[in-house]
C-alpha cells in the first residue's frame, strides 16, 4: 500500500488549511498513493485558549468540505483531526474517510494535552487542551485492506494503555497526528514513534504540524513513517509543508512478529 504523509503548516483559515492540503494532494495524485494522512487540527489552528471558529459537525459545511477532498483527489484521507461540536460538546477527532467521502470510523483524543512552560522557577506559559476539549472514552480500530488500524491523537503517544489495547488485538499500523510543541518535540517525539512501533510491531504514521501557527502556538513538525523494527522510512524535517511517499510493506510485521515473540 502507498502511502502519502502530509506536513502542514495550518492557520485559523480553513480555506488557507484547504488550499495548502490540495497543493500537496496533487502529488499525491501523481505519486497513485491510496491513502494521504493528515495531522492534528489540519482544518482550522486555534490559538490553544480558544476553540476555533470553524467547528465541525455531522453533515455541516466543513464536514462536506473534508469529504470533498477526498472526492475530488479520489484518495482515502486517515487520522487527522478537527474540532468536532456534538451539543455541547467540543471533540479532537480524528476522521478516517475513503476516497468516496465515506467516514469510515472515527476517534475521539482520549488524553488531552496538559503542560507548563517555565524558564527558570518562572511559569511563562501553560496549555490546558480540556479548557477547549471534552476527552474521548473509547478506542477505535477499523480494517483497510490487509491492515487493521488504530487510532491515537498526539499526546497519547505518552500513554501505553492505548498501545497495549492495539497489541492486543494485532493492529498493523497505528496512525499519531500530531501538533507537538518544539521542545517537547525536540526531546521526544523521535524516541515515542520509535518506541511505539517496536512495542507494537506494526506500522506507526505520525503525520505533523510544523512551525509558527499563531502568536501562541509552533509546532516540531518531523512528521514520520516508523517500521515494525523502529526504523524510520520517512522524516520530513522541521522546516517546511511538504509531502512524503512510502510503498508499505506488510510482509515486514509478518517478520517482526514472527521473530520476537510479544503476543
Amino acid at each position: 500500500m502507498k502511502v502519502a504523509l502530509v506536513q502542514l503548516n495550518s492557520k485559523l483559515d480553513y480555506r488557507h488549511n484547504l488550499d495548502s492540503i490540495r497543493e500537496l494532494l496533487v502529488d499525491a495524485k501523481k505519486e497513485k498513493a491510496d491513502v494521504a494522512f493528515l495531522p492534528e487540527c489540519f482544518y482550522s489552528m486555534s490559538d490553544g485558549v480558544n476553540p476555533t471558529p470553524y467547528l465541525v459537525s455531522s453533515g455541516n459545511e466543513h464536514e462536506k468540505n473534508i469529504k470533498e477532498l477526498a472526492i475530488e483527489f479520489d484518495i482515502n484521507l486517515f487520522g487527522g483531526t478537527v474540532a468536532y461540536q456534538q451539543g455541547t460538546n467540543i471533540f479532537n477527532r480524528a476522521y478516517n474517510i475513503n476516497s468516496r467521502g465515506k467516514v469510515l470510523s472515527t476517534y475521539d483524543k482520549i488524553n488531552l494535552f496538559a503542560c507548563d512552560f517555565f524558564v527558570g522557577d518562572k511559569k511563562i506559559k501553560e496549555i490546558r487542551e480540556s479548557n477547549i476539549y471534552t476527552a474521548g472514552s473509547t478506542f477505535n480500530i477499523f480494517d483497510y485492506q490487509q491492515f487493521t488500524v488504530g487510532n491515537a491523537i498526539c499526546f497519547d503517544i505518552r500513554f501505553p494503555s492505548i498501545f497495549s489495547h492495539f497489541i492486543n488485538n494485532n493492529v498493523d499500523l497505528v496512525t499519531i497526528p500530531s501538533a507537538f510543541t518544539k521542545k517537547t518535540g525536540e526531546m521526544h517525539w523521535h524516541l515515542l514513534n520509535r518506541a511505539r512501533a517496536i512495542e507494537t510491531q506494526g506500522f506507526i504514521i505520525s503525520s505533523a504540524q510544523v512551525g509558527d501557527h499563531n502568536g501562541r502556538v509552533s509546532t516540531y513538525g518531523h512528521s514520520l513513517i516508523v517500521d515494525p523494527w523502529g526504523d524510520i522510512l520517512l522524516d520530513l524535517g522541521g522546516k517546511n509543508a511538504s509531502v512524503g511517499f512510502v510503498e508499505l510493506n506488510f510482509d515486514k510485521i509478518k517478520s517482526a512478529r514472527n521473530s520476537i515473540k510479544v503476543r
